[in-house]
């Protein structure tokens, strides 16, 4: 039994460094933001984070910015 394993080309284009993404990338102040929310809500979001697999605070910084990227 012979068999012929294949691999895809090789990318084109040169993969950036991490190093390098993280020192040219444009970072905005950020702000803290607290506010109180229900036992039964927190629970809420926390169990749908843990089964996405994000995290809490990007779950909730993507619901804002949908709810307010269009006010000035």
């Amino acid at each position: 039994m012979n068999k012929k394993v294949t691999f895809g080309t090789k990318p084109t284009a040169k993969a950036i460094e991490p190093d390098q993404w993280v020192e040219n990338r444009v970072t905005e102040k950020t702000k803290r933001l607290t506010f109180d929310i229900s036992d039964s809500l927190h629970r809420r979001i926390k169990s749908q984070c843990a089964i996405k697999g994000v995290k809490m605070a990007d779950e909730i910084r993507e619901l804002l910015e949908k709810n307010f990227q269009n006010i000035n």
